[in-house]
């Protein structure tokens, strides 16, 4: 039987990074993983197979031809007849994807790290070690040791309870596959991965309802940038519905009904496609957990300290698993951490400020407090926002839509949140996270020099403006 000092069970973000950290300090190191592409083991996860990678992919080729179809013009470029060719634009993504799952096993073999394909099931402790099984339902397994056993399996689609996915009723793999752009296509769940694969879809040609259950449009962002953002989107298009409950779904063969109720009203909706996007629940499958005494919590997550340390010796567990932000990023710096204090080091991760990051058109990023938590927290608060009409980079750009608000405390000017709607504030938003982990102010902030013209000048003018000093408003 193969032993090593640590084993990971998962291999997307949170286990591969995890992996790679603990072999770089000195460790032996394994990692299986049950994910499968094309009949070939590929390492990587939901996030570099079927999620944050192929659709940002399909984001981006969507949005070139969103810009070419209707925005060129405005910069004297006309083009007739533009056309799409999925089966390509799907290749393309493949091979992204392909490129960076293949980057995995290669960092895999340049580190020493030994990869395992099949599900890692704990089945007991032998001495000061782990026995975990590796295989496939129904197939032979062999057995490994391991003295710290990383449990990162991550999550799974939240279906709904009145019908399977299957057919034409997808989640967000599936999602990333149609071969024809549909004709109606119905979104339930206006989260992050729902808006932004109705963007894609909707700028390929087809027409994209969504429909939500909460009352209102991102309501963990804070409410001007959703505000803003829900505007843009519906400009573009987008048909959204709110406080919905959903009475029925049916798969017809060639369409999807969903019947549901709105205002009081009973509403029946046809769609060619309908993609549901409600959540994501835990991955525990084939894990053997129950078998070991492993602890859940009532949503069947892994339940850790504040080490990532379960209730069985030397196991530990990190990303969607244990629940918290179900994000690529967060996922990644748990790897890090929990590798760094197996080698007792002091791993850390400071979750108060994570970026999220929605990756549509006007983009939209925010970390830190909103300005309404921050006062719930009863602290004192002021703001500073400034508009991309008012940037000479986005202007010239062609896409001055949104604005940078930052909320600062009153009292210390510390900067508590940046909050942000409009073009490449996914990139913009690292500068924020920054300036918020070494707990700087927003006067540290406005009077940091930046290029002239960039975007990034928004975000200096939204810091100055705490302190009333912004120059262009």
């Amino acid at each position: 039987m193969d032993t090593y000092d640590v084993l990971v069970i998962g291999g997307g973000p949170g286990g591969y990074v995890a992996a790679i950290r603990a072999a770089q300090l000195g460790f032996s190191v394994a990692c299986v993983d049950a994910y499968s592409r094309d009949g070939k083991p590929s390492l990587g996860g939901t996030c570099l197979n079927i999620g944050c990678i192929p659709s940002k992919a399909l984001l981006d080729s969507s949005e070139k031809f969103e810009l070419l179809s209707h925005e060129y013009a405005d910069h004297g470029i006309t083009v007739e007849g533009a056309k799409i060719d999925l089966a390509k634009m799907l290749g393309r993504k493949a091979g992204v994807v392909d490129k960076l799952t293949g980057g995995v096993a290669y960092l895999f073999k340049k580190n020493k790290i030994k990869s395992y394909h099949g599900y890692g099931k704990l089945t007991r402790q032998d001495g000061d070690g782990w026995v975990v099984q590796i295989g496939f339902e129904g197939q032979a397994s062999s057995e490994v040791k391991a003295k710290h056993v990383i449990v990162a399996t991550g999550s799974n689609p939240r279906s709904l309870p009145l019908a399977s996915f299957g057919g034409n009723i997808v989640e967000n793999s599936g999602a990333l596959e149609f071969s024809e752009v549909p004709k109606r296509l119905g979104v339930i769940g206006a989260g992050v991965i729902g808006v932004e694969l109705g963007s894609v879809w909707r700028r390929l040609g087809a027409q994209v309802t969504v429909l939500e259950a909460l009352p209102g449009f991102l309501l963990p962002a804070d409410p001007a940038v959703s505000k803003e953002a829900l505007k843009q989107f519906q400009k573009q298009g987008l048909d959204f519905h709110f406080s919905v409950n959903i009475t029925e779904v049916k798969d017809n063969g060639t369409s999807v009904s969903v019947t549901y109720t709105e205002k009081d009203q009973s509403v029946t909706a046809e769609f060619d496609k309908l993609i549901v996007s409600i959540g994501r629940v835990p991955n525990t499958f084939g894990l053997g957990g129950e078998n070991v005494g492993l602890e859940l919590d009532e949503r069947g997550f892994v339940k850790i300290d504040a080490h990532y340390r379960t209730n069985l010796a030397n196991v530990y567990a990190i990303g969607d698993v244990v629940g918290g932000a179900m994000l690529a990023h967060k996922a990644e710096d748990e790897g890090v951490a929990v590798a760094e204090l197996i080698a007792g080091q002091a791993g850390h991760v400071n979750y108060d400020v994570i970026p999220w990051v929605i990756y549509t058109s006007p983009e939209i990023a925010w970390a830190g407090l909103t300005e309404q938590a921050a006062k719930d927290r009863g602290l004192n608060v002021k703001t500073g926002q400034f508009p991309f009409s008012a940037n000479g980079r986005a202007l010239g750009h062609g896409d001055p839509r949104g604005f940078v608000k930052v909320v600062a405390d009153a009292n210390t000017d510390k900067v508590l949140g940046v909050h942000m709607v409009g073009p490449n504030v996914s990139e913009l938003i690292a500068e924020a996270v920054t300036l918020m982990e070494f707990g700087g102010s927003a006067e540290d902030l406005g009077r940091t020099v930046h290029a002239h013209p960039t975007l990034s000048e928004a975000v200096k003018e939204a810091a100055m403006g705490v302190g009333k000093m912004a120059i262009h408003l």
